[in-house]
Parts: structure tokens; sequence; C-alpha cells
């Protein structure tokens, strides 16, 4: 089973990887009673892969992965209502909303800091890509 370090450390990583990923949404404040009701194991194969990774058995508990999961969304959207509240203001959600959350986290700022550049990375790699493809496309 996962260490408590293992699961903070996971659970950290995955909210940081969400976070880097900037899928919010900011439109309505409060979630309707049908966005509170999710599909429980929608992250199951990451999460075992990543417990594997963080020192747990190759092939961990069903319950361990179902709780590690239910702390990470229930992370994920505490710190998400939390940036909601910071934006609210302005009215859209940001990224450094929710990097103004985690600045005094070194790890998890440094973390998010670190997801964020490498996103930003493809985006460059994919773009070149790209149009690399449509100079060869127009020479044919």
């Amino acid at each position: 089973m996962a260490t408590s370090s293992a699961a903070a450390n996971l659970a950290t990583n995955s909210a940081s990887m969400a976070l880097a990923k900037g899928k919010s949404n900011a439109n309505s404040h409060h979630p309707s009673e049908a966005s509170l009701k999710r599909k429980r194991g929608l992250f199951t194969k990451e999460l075992r892969i990543m417990m594997y990774g963080f020192g747990d058995d190759p092939d961990p508990l069903p319950e361990t992965v179902s709780l590690v999961e239910d702390i990470m969304v229930d992370y994920v959207t505490e710190m998400v209502h939390k940036a909601q509240d910071i934006a609210s203001r302005r009215g859209k959600l940001t990224t450094e909303d929710l990097m103004f959350l985690v600045r005094k986290d070194s790890r998890k700022f440094a973390r998010v800091k670190e997801l964020l550049a490498m996103n930003e990375e493809l985006k460059r790699a994919r773009k070149a890509f790209e149009v690399d493809e449509e100079k060869l496309a127009a020479l044919d």
C-alpha cells in the first residue's frame, strides 16, 4: 500500500498536472448537482502507474487507488474553488490564480512552473512540426 508521503506526492503531482493543463471552468462559481457527481475510476489507470512510480505495489489494491483518487479530486476541486474566489472580480479563472494559491509551497510552485514551461515547449514543437508539414505539402 502507498505510504502517506507517497500519497501526498502523488496528489501534489496530479494537482500540479491538472493546474498546468489549465482545464477549469470559471463560468459558474457554484457547481450544479449534476456536475458534483463524477465518474469514479476515471483516473484509475494513471493513478496506478503513478502509485507504482512512487513505490507502491505494481498491482495496488483497488480500494487504495480509489482512496487516492478521491483525495486527488477533492484537492483539485478545493483548489479550483479557491482560485475561482480569487478570480471572481475579473470573471475569468487563469493559471496565475492557481499559481497564487501554491506560491508558498515551493515544491508545488516549482512543479507547476516546470509543467507550464514544458507545455509551452510542446506547443512550440507542434507548431514547428505543422509548419514543416505545410512546407513539404507545398513542394509536392
